[in-house]
């Protein structure tokens, strides 16, 4: 098969690093334009531009693609068999989705129609999903409402984490992308139809998945703990609060338990009068902060300027005392 892709992020990487290994031909990839990315407002390329200028891929980042004339009559001459889409950035027009011969296929790292849209991974830690996947799907005009040709779910684990989870459906979409033209091409040579599930048949809910906004990674402290626990996972590691006028992300807490919480009791010198309330300050652990329910426990943060820490060296770095709040 003549693949064009379509990608940007590390997301899309294990899918085009296996289609380059296999043998289908990647012709072309297509991602987005180079951005100013560093305080020396330095253009950067695409981590998908520069791993097909390694490769020695022809590449194309067109600042726009819908009714960019040149660039989809370019696309056409290189009489592509697919377009394999993943994480692109943008939704391409029909006049696009027109173009290769047995169509534009996307990896949809959701069990759809379940988080549709620009950040299922996210979302789904931050609801508590017990399961997530990727489907294969024939891509149409709508956001992510075309018909399934693969699909595979797994287990989201207590401990997965924005990046743990990205990386095991980055490598699931690669091995479904290839099982997927396998299947295509099986089709193709027995000149049938490839057999196609519609989202409605699946009995799933239609939810969306919203791109992250600046205010979701703020930490409110007047939640219920479990919720602040998939906030800081789903956002890894960029959920932020503040302290002493200082933003400071968040990498990692506890939920502490009825048990924890007992065997505590006689470090808790603060009331929980008022979420993020810091309640105690435990030398080789972390530090205990009150929220609406259970409090947790402070196990890593960075403070603006600084380094990762944990335990008592972010003790020694935060100086906070028992009484003081986030």
């Amino acid at each position: 098969m003549r693949i064009i892709f379509w990608g940007t992020p590390d997301y899309s990487l294990s899918s085009l690093d296996i289609l380059i290994k296999s043998k289908h031909e990647v012709i072309a990839v297509v991602s987005q334009p180079d951005k100013k990315r560093s305080r020396g407002n330095k253009l950067i390329s695409s981590p998908v531009k520069s791993f097909a200028e390694k490769e020695s891929i022809k590449i194309y980042t067109p600042e726009k693609i819908r009714k960019n004339i040149p660039f989809i009559n370019e696309l056409k001459s290189l009489s592509c068999d697919l377009f394999i889409v993943i994480a692109y950035g943008k939704i391409l027009p029909k006049e696009i989705l027109e173009i290769p011969k047995f169509g534009c296929w996307n990896a949809h790292a959701s069990l759809l129609p379940r988080w549709r849209g620009a950040a299922p991974i996210q979302w789904s830690l931050m609801n508590g999903d017990e399961f997530t996947g990727v489907g294969i799907m024939k891509m149409e005009e709508g956001l992510d409402t075309g018909d399934l040709l693969l699909e595979e779910k797994i287990k989201i684990d207590y401990n997965d984490n924005l990046n743990t989870l990205t990386k095991k459906l980055s490598i699931l979409s690669a091995k479904l992308f290839l099982n997927a033209i396998s299947l295509l091409e099986e089709n193709i040579n027995k000149n049938t139809n490839s057999k196609l599930t519609k989202q409605n048949t699946l009995g799933r809910e239609i939810t969306y998945a919203r791109m992250i906004e600046k205010s979701d990674y703020k930490v409110d402290w007047d939640n219920e703990a479990i919720k602040i626990y998939r906030k800081i996972k789903g956002l890894y590691p960029r959920a932020t609060t503040t302290f002493k006028g200082k933003n400071l992300k968040i990498i990692e807490i506890k939920v502490l338990s009825s048990d924890e919480i007992n065997n505590k009791n006689n470090c808790l010198k603060s009331n929980y009068s008022k979420p993020g309330t810091i309640l105690a300050l435990i030398e080789n652990e972390g530090i205990i902060i009150s929220t609406r329910t259970d409090p947790i426990i402070l196990l890593e943060a960075k403070l603006e300027g600084k380094n990762i820490s944990s335990k008592k060296q972010m003790i020694q770095q935060l100086k906070p005392s028992v009484g003081e709040y986030f």
